[in-house]
């Protein structure tokens, strides 16, 4: 039984090209032409609207002589530090509790999982209401007869910037569990039972066999979970809007506040430009360095 040969359309090496071509500019245009007046911006005299008379770096000079430039720069460093290390070490630990075959592992799997997927905004909302002295955590231990029981964290300059830590932590720990579940189930099981067979104790084989296998998957969930915490704006913005005082103020939350709330817009374009190419400098070398080994 013969078959047609395919209609002379079909056939056209170049067809499939021109039908994604409308996409393919309308999302370039949007994505990074938005980029290229973002860094025009940063180098505008623009204020309360866009002003496009060019004034070189002067707005870079100004956002690093600013104060809370620094402050938010200083709780970068510690929320993305303890953010990274925290949901990385915790979903590590929750993938190597699931992968013992335990009883119930697909609810459990699926409680770690569920805090992703929510919103960062709802998560914000969520531990507001936990940590707030007044009806959370506090009151509840007050109620409880621990009258001398302090959880003001959430009001406490010093402390506030934890609070962003442990609601954050809290979200990405199950998708980071995810991620190296899914590389622990890859590992041959012949070199496991090889291992127990020379004797070795179960946390020697996690240590020394399993965990450095899970080389790739570490630098993935790095790249994520880094890109997470630069860009975190709206878990600051529904937990803690930046206070008290700039006590939790990040690069984020201090761009939209230069851009939208003060009026400085070349001032808020110069941080954007200096976040992306903080972005750029972690996710450029990974994703090199992942097209070289395919080649």
């Amino acid at each position: 039984m013969s078959t047609l040969p395919p209609p002379p359309a079909l056939r056209t090496p170049w067809l499939p090209k021109l039908v994604i071509a409308p996409t393919f500019v309308v999302s370039f245009l949007f994505i990074y032409g938005l980029m290229a007046w973002n860094g025009y911006l940063s180098l505008s005299a623009s204020r309360l609207l866009p002003n496009y008379e060019f004034v070189g770096l002067a707005q870079y000079e100004a956002l690093f002589e600013s104060e809370r430039w620094w402050l938010a720069l200083r709780n970068l460093a510690v929320f993305g530090g303890l953010f990274i290390a925290g949901g990385m070490g915790l979903g590590l630990l929750l993938a190597i509790l699931l992968d013992q075959k335990i009883r119930g592992e697909g609810v459990l799997r699926t409680v770690y999982l569920y805090p992703m997927a929510l919103s960062f905004i709802v998560t914000g909302t969520a531990w507001k209401w936990i940590l707030n002295p007044g009806l959370g955590l506090e009151h509840l231990l007050h109620q409880w007869g621990w009258e001398g029981a302090r959880l003001d964290w959430l009001i406490d300059p010093d402390r506030a910037i934890y609070c962003v830590v442990i609601a954050g932590v809290w979200q990405s720990a199950g998708f980071v569990m995810a991620l190296f579940l899914a590389g622990l189930r890859g590992i041959d099981d012949s070199i496991l039972k090889a291992a127990q067979v020379d004797g070795a104790s179960l946390p020697r084989i996690y240590w020394r066999i399993v965990i450095p296998s899970l080389r790739p998957v570490f630098f993935s969930t790095l790249m994520v979970v880094s890109h997470l915490a630069i860009k975190s704006f709206d878990l600051v913005m529904a937990l803690t809007a930046g206070g008290p005082g700039y006590a939790t103020d990040l690069p984020a939350t201090f761009m939209y506040t230069m851009a939208f709330s003060r009026g400085q817009i070349g001032l808020g374009a110069a941080s954007a430009t200096v976040m992306l190419a903080t972005v750029a400098a972690i996710v450029v070398p990974y994703l090199y360095s992942e097209l070289r080994s395919r080649r």
